[in-house]
C-alpha cells in the first residue's frame, strides 16, 4: 500500500532553486535525479537501510447496488521499509525498496482485533483474514532516467501550498490474474481488479533542504475500492468494499496504537524490521496470503480425517 502510494511521485513547481554546489542548495524538481532522492526521502531515508514505520487508521464500507453502505470493519494499516540507494552511469540516481506490511480488521463497535465475522449478506460465519503481506519490494530500481539516459518525466501532482508539499490526484490501477483462479480465467473471468489512491503532505522546507536525509513528519491518506474479499466467502455476489484511511510517518512502533503493537507483537514479531536490502522473494497479496491459508486448511482437513 505505501508502496503503490509512493508510485504516485514526484514534482514541485519551485522557482529559484540554489546550484547544485551551493553549501544551502535545495533539491531541484526540475532534475530527475532530485525527483528520485524527494521520493526516498518522503518514503524511505537517504541513509541507506534506515527503517522507516508508516501507519494509517480508518474505515471499511460495502459498496451494494440499492442498498445503503455498510460499515464493515475498522482498520489500522503499518508498513516497515527500508531503501538501498545507487547512482547509476546511465539512469542516475536509483532507489529499490523492501518492506512489510499488515493491515488488521477491527471490530466496529468494540474496536477489538476481529477473528470472527457473521457474514450479514449469507448468514455465514467466517474467518477472518488479516493482511500480512511479507514482503512488500520495489521489483526494480526506480530510478531517474530511462535505459537510454533519457529523464522520466514524474511532473504530475504536487506542489506548494501555505509552506507544505501537497500530493494527490493519481491512483494505481490495478488488473491482474487472481492467483485464486483456474487456468480457464480468460474464458470467464478470474481477474483480480481493483483501485488503490493516496495522498501525502509534509513541510516544504524539510523535504527539499538536500542536508535532511529524511522526513521527520508526514501526513498520507489511502484508500481502495475492490470485489469482495476472498475470506468474506461472497463469491461472485454483485458489491465492492472502499477503504478510505489517514496516518502519517512515525518514529517507532511505541507510537503505534495499543492494539495493533500487541497484535505484532504476539502474532507478527518479524515485522518489527524490514526485509534485508537484497530481498529477492516474490511479493506476497492478499491473495497470495489467503490461498496458503486456504491451502494449509485444506492440507490440515485432509490430514485428520486419514488418522
Amino acid at each position: 500500500m505505501i508502496k503503490r502510494i509512493g508510485c504516485l511521485l514526484l514534482t514541485l513547481l519551485i522557482i529559484g532553486a540554489a546550484p547544485s554546489f551551493a553549501k544551502d542548495r535545495k533539491l531541484d524538481p526540475a532534475n530527475p535525479d532530485d525527483q528520485i532522492r524527494l521520493q526516498v526521502k518522503i518514503f524511505c531515508s537517504l541513509v541507506e537501510g534506515r527503517p522507516t514505520l508508516y501507519w494509517w487508521s480508518g474505515n471499511m464500507y460495502s459498496r451494494v447496488a440499492g442498498e445503503p453502505h455498510r460499515l464493515l470493519f475498522k482498520v489500522h494499516g503499518m508498513n516497515i521499509r527500508q531503501c538501498r540507494t545507487r547512482q547509476d552511469p546511465v539512469r542516475g540516481f536509483c532507489y529499490r525498496s523492501v518492506s512489510r506490511e499488515v493491515l488488521l480488521y477491527l471490530d466496529p463497535l468494540t474496536g477489538d482485533v476481529a477473528r470472527k465475522w457473521k457474514n450479514p449478506w449469507t448468514g455465514k460465519e467466517v474467518d477472518v483474514v488479516h493482511v500480512a503481506n511479507d514482503p512488500v519490494n520495489a521489483r526494480d530500481w526506480i530510478c531517474g532516467r530511462d535505459k537510454d539516459g533519457k529523464p522520466i518525466d514524474r511532473s504530475e501532482s504536487m506542489f506548494v501550498k501555505d509552506e507544505l508539499l501537497l500530493e494527490g490526484g493519481g491512483a494505481a490501477r490495478l488488473f491482474y490474474k487472481n492467483p485464486l483462479g483456474g487456468e480457464y480465467q480468460d474464458y470467464i473471468g478470474g481477474t483480480y481488479h481493483a483501485m488503490e489512491y493516496g495522498t501525502t503532505h509534509a513541510s516544504a522546507a524539510e523535504v527539499l533542504d538536500a542536508k535532511d536525509t529524511e522526513l521527520e513528519n508526514a501526513v498520507l491518506s489511502w484508500g481502495r475500492v475492490s470485489r469482495w474479499l476472498p475470506w468474506m466467502e461472497m463469491g461472485d455476489r454483485d458489491g465492492l468494499v472502499v477503504f478510505n484511511t489517514a496516518g502519517m510517518r512515525l518514529d517507532g512502533y511505541e507510537q503505534l496504537p495499543d492494539v495493533m503493537r500487541r497484535e505484532l507483537q504476539t502474532n507478527y514479531p518479524s515485522y518489527f524490521a524490514p526485509p534485508p536490502l537484497d530481498d529477492a522473494r516474490p511479493n506476497e497479496t492478499s491473495w497470495t496470503v489467503f490461498k496458503k491459508y486456504i491451502d494449509g486448511k485444506r492440507t490440515a482437513t485432509s490430514g485428520n480425517s486419514e488418522k
